[in-house]
């Protein structure tokens, strides 16, 4: 995943999560801050895919950095149901 704060111009990056499981990445969830939105960028490595290349759904955009905080908390909250180990980056 490019860093959509240097890639974009201007961004700023919020946080970073990564999600793990059985010592495999699964997801990578970046926000980064544009003032007038804040966007949701996610790489997902799909177990068993032929290739490593982690595919790139999104990115979500939304209008403030509280819909996207909520947005990734959810998705945190999904993996670590799922079994995944997810910390800040």
């Amino acid at each position: 995943m490019a860093d959509a704060a240097s890639a974009n111009g201007g961004g700023q990056e919020l946080f970073v999560r990564h999600a793990r499981k059985d010592g495999r990445s699964v997801a990578i969830l970046r926000a980064v801050d544009y003032g007038d939105s804040c966007v949701v960028e996610a790489e997902v490595f799909p177990f068993g895919a032929r290739n490593a290349a982690p595919v790139g759904p999104g990115p979500y955009t939304f209008v403030d950095a509280q819909q996207a905080t909520a947005f990734v908390t959810e998705a945190v909250e999904a993996l670590m149901y799922l079994g995944c180990d997810v910390q800040a980056e």
